[in-house]
């Protein structure tokens, strides 16, 4: 079962910017519902090149950043976000209206029983999924639109190795992956140190316009 919500907006100019990235300090987070960190989500917005009017996935979106960012850049378009997890739908229903924004529509449920009864997408991203990543990029195939993008956000080489098998045996095209290591700065006693942070592969692709 899953049950679908939408957003209401509340107020706006939270964020009064048009480029991605918005700190991670402006988002509500709660333990244990994951937060992409914004260089690398603004990393995963430019690889999707959305566009006003488009129509987004993001699958397994946690405390819902991605959407948020997505929602900010489609515009009148529209962003299904996707959990199984009913803590990180309510977290990202929260940062959705704390952005003023009514374009996102939530799903508590499984992915892969979500998928198919939604409306074909543009862009899909696709991040936590609870280890079954290739199998829920297969299933996106038939949503994404001849020539849509797909960003998925991996941190285990396993999860990686299974995502590029899968692109490859879809025959998507434009294939990329980007390494993102970030380090960030902490002020200490004596002066300014660089916290690494673990590195995420971005694997992007684009369905075969045949």
């Amino acid at each position: 079962m899953w049950a679908v919500f939408q957003v209401g907006s509340t107020f706006d100019g939270l964020w009064n910017f048009k480029t991605p990235g918005i700190p991670d300090e402006l988002f509500e987070r709660v333990d244990k519902v994951p937060i992409t960190k914004e260089e690398v989500r603004a990393v995963q917005i430019s690889k999707a090149r959305l566009r006003p009017g488009h129509i987004i996935y993001d699958v397994g979106c946690g405390s819902g950043s991605v959407s948020v960012e997505a929602a900010l850049q489609v515009e009148s378009g529209r962003v299904i976000a996707i959990d199984r997890d009913e803590n990180a739908i309510s977290l990202a229903r929260k940062n959705a209206e704390k952005f003023g924004l009514s374009n996102i529509s939530l799903v508590h449920g499984n992915a892969l029983e979500c998928i198919g009864g939604l409306d074909t997408a543009d862009a899909i991203f696709v991040g936590g999924t609870g280890g079954d990543t290739a199998g829920i990029v297969r299933l996106c195939q038939d949503k994404l639109r001849p020539g849509g993008r797909i960003v998925i956000g991996t941190i285990l080489i396993e999860t990686l190795h299974a995502v590029l098998k899968e692109l490859e045996m879809l025959q998507f095209d434009s294939v990329d992956i980007t390494q993102v290591t970030v380090s960030k700065s902490k002020k200490t006693s004596t002066g300014t140190m660089m916290l690494a942070r673990n590195p995420v592969t971005i694997v992007s692709a684009t369905r075969s316009q045949s």
